[in-house]
Parts: structure tokens; C-alpha cells; sequence
């Protein structure tokens, strides 16, 4: 982590506060970036027994015996993403009968096998059943089945052609070239969508791990959430936050959060703020491979942030003359108010949605994707 966090949590004491994260990854090796560990308590406090989350759910229930098939056994060949949780194998299925097929027919999913750990492991499959066996969002990867077999937990998901944008801003080379200024705000306002969506369902959902690593990429980089195992449901009646030991991921985490323990949507706004910023400058939340000073991208970044001729300081000099000024400084500015310090002048997540879709660029958008789509994947 970067120097400026580790001062800022060192004399809070995990012991008394719960406190688990973990530094924000600088390798990009992770397509759901799950390098963390879970605990019972960032699971959401539901009245549902496990029965009842797994009968009301619509989703398929498959076999050890499928899914080792539809993986050709689980090949080395065949691990598309790999963290904390486990591997993601890429596999195959019947369109109409979901039933495991032969490599190369039917359509192709990713298949989350978690690691043998027990209570823990356990836990975080079931709160991935939880929330995506229940949700059904264009922004919110497809959940398609589960398997419970023994002591095997796996998940069944659509396949992300395109993997996660945390590759595309920070893997270098011909496979991941630079993402347009047009691309990055679709990707934006599509993963903006979806914490809305999560915000204002009928029992609040509050994503508590928005990161690069979590939002996924279809063929035509439209976003969708992933990896909700650290997912909790908001504040209830009279309540103005839910109280809960800090987990997540060093760089995205509220301020405030990581000092009291106390969770509200606003939590999630100020990782949005953070990702804003990552997908603006092209730099990682946390990169001790930078100078000295700018390790903590919010910390660098925000001077500049608040000064009109100072932005371009902040931008990806990748991306130099793909966006006007005036457009710039509108996705500077949303990046801060997403990052005030106080939680109450950060803008909701509708509004958040509201800017973004002001700042989409149809003409860039249809130009860019044509171009990209030349790119082997």
C-alpha cells in the first residue's frame, strides 16, 4: 500500500476494529480482483436461511460432473482469472438446456470454482447466490446456476469477452491497447448504472468492493458489476448507516469507513470516485512504483482536480486530443465531489448517472469500438 495509507490506518488497531483489506493490486493479474479475505461478517444480514436463498433463486443447478466437463476437466488451459476466491475457468454450455458440451459449442461462461475453505469460502458463494440469484440488470453480471456438491462451491457465470477493465487501463501491450476517452466514460456510466440500480432497490444494496477489477467488459465494452461477496444490505427504518467490520480494498475505501466502521451508499460513491479517476488518468489507486508523493492517486490528484489549467496534469496522455476541455473538466469535477472527505456532499449515485450520460460521446464511441474491434482478443 501506498505510504499515506499506512500512516493513515497504522494506529487503528485491527483487533478492535475488524479492520481486513488488502492493498490494491499493481499487477492486474485478477479478473475479479477477489485478493482479499472474506468473513462472516461482510455477508449480508438476511433473515433468509441458505434454503431459502437457494430456492428463490432462478438458477440452474448443476453438477460437479457437468462443470468439470464444461471446463474439459478444469485444464490449466482453461483459467481465465484467478484471486483470493479461487480460479475462473472458461467453459461451455447448452444454450437451451444449460447442460455442460463439448469445448467450442453451445456458449461460453466462466465458472468461479472457490477454494476448499470451509465457512468462509461457503459464505461468500452463498452471498453471490444472494444478491445475483435475485437481481436481474443490463450493469450486473449474469449469475446462471450454482453448484453445491460435497465440499464443492461453484459459480456459473456469462462470459466477459472483453475481461476487466482493470486490464484494459493497466496491462500494457498489443493485447490491452489504451482505451478510448470514449470508451472509458460508456464504461463509467454503464458500472454507475448498476451501483444506482443496487442503491435503489426495494432493501438498498450497498457493493462495498467497486474497483476496476470488479467491473467486467462485454464484446462491446458494456460494464456490468462482479464479485459481490463482500456485499451487504443498507441501513434500515431509522438507521443512517450499517456498522460492520472494514473490508475491501486499500485505495478505494471511504475515509470515513476505514476510521469508524460505519457503511452507507456513500461508501460506494467515494470508490466510484476513485475508479472515475483511475479510468481519467490511467493511474492506480495505489502504485508505490510511482515517485514519491504520488503513490496515493486520490492524494496526488486532487490539487489538480481543483484547478481548470491544472487538469491536463491528471489525464491520461494516452488519450490527448479524444475529449474537449469542457468535458474534462465536467469528469474532473464529478470525480471530486464523488471524494469529498464529507459523506453527506458526495452527489447519489443518480445524479452521479445524470452527469456521466451528459458527457457521452456517441460519434467517438461508434468510431472507437470499430476501430478496437480490429484488435485480436
Amino acid at each position: 500500500m501506498g505510504a499515506c495509507w499506512s500512516n493513515r490506518i497504522k494506529s487503528v488497531s485491527p483487533s478492535s476494529t475488524g479492520v481486513n483489506l488488502t492493498s490494491a493490486s499493481t499487477n492486474g493479474n485478477n479478473l475479479s480482483g477477489s485478493s482479499r479475505r472474506v468473513s462472516s461478517a461482510s455477508i449480508p444480514q438476511t433473515p433468509r436461511s441458505e434454503g431459502e436463498i437457494l430456492q428463490s433463486s432462478n438458477l440452474k443447478t448443476l453438477t460437479f460432473s457437468e462443470l468439470r466437463t464444461a471446463t474439459r476437466n478444469f485444464r490449466p488451459d482453461s483459467v481465465i482469472g484467478e484471486g483470493g476466491f479461487g480460479s475462473v475457468f472458461k467453459g461451455w454450455i447448452d444454450e437451451h438446456s444449460l447442460t455442460a458440451t463439448k469445448p467450442g459449442t453451445g456458449i461460453v461462461i466462466a465458472v468461479k470454482r472457490l477454494k476448499q475453505e470451509g465457512f468462509q469460502g461457503h459464505k461468500e458463494w452463498l452471498a453471490e447466490i444472494n444478491y445475483l440469484g435475485q437481481f436481474h440488470h443490463p450493469n450486473l453480471v449474469k449469475l446462471i446456476g450454482y453448484c453445491l456438491e460435497d465440499e464443492h462451491r461453484l459459480l456459473v457465470y456469462e462470459f466477459m469477452a472483453r475481461g476487466s477493465m482493470e486490464n484494459h487501463l493497466f496491462r500494457r501491450g498489443s493485447h490491452f491497447p489504451p482505451l478510448s476517452w470514449g470508451i472509458r466514460m460508456k464504461v463509467a456510466l454503464g458500472a454507475a448504472k448498476g451501483l444506482a440500480f443496487l442503491h435503489n432497490a426495494k432493501t438498498q444494496v450497498i457493493y462495498r468492493d467497486f474497483k476496476t477489477s470488479n467491473i467486467l467488459l462485454d464484446s462491446n465494452y458494456n460494464a456490468k458489476l462482479s464479485d459481490f461477496g463482500l456485499a451487504r444490505d443498507g441501513p434500515t427504518g431509522d438507521r443512517s448507516h450499517v456498522s460492520t467490520r472494514v473490508m475491501g480494498t486499500y485505495g478505494y475505501a471511504a475515509p470515513e469507513y476505514l476510521a469508524t466502521g460505519h457503511l452507507t451508499a456513500k461508501s460506494d460513491i467515494y470508490s466510484f470516485g476513485v475508479v472515475l479517476l483511475e479510468m481519467s488518468s490511467g493511474r492506480r489507486a495505489i502504485d508505490k512504483n510511482r515517485p514519491s508523493g504520488e503513490h496515493n492517486l486520490v492524494e496526488w490528484a486532487k490539487p489538480y482536480l481543483t484547478n481548470k489549467r491544472r487538469i491536463f496534469r491528471v489525464l491520461d496522455t494516452r488519450l490527448q486530443g479524444q475529449y474537449s476541455l469542457n468535458r474534462a473538466q465536467k469528469a474532473a469535477n464529478l470525480a471530486l465531489q464523488c471524494l469529498a472527505v464529507e459523506p453527506k456532499l458526495r452527489p447519489s449515485m443518480d445524479e452521479v448517472v445524470t452527469v456521466l450520460e451528459q458527457l457521452q460521446e456517441p460519434g467517438e464511441m461508434s468510431k472507437s469500438v470499430q476501430k478496437e474491434r480490429h484488435v485480436k482478443l
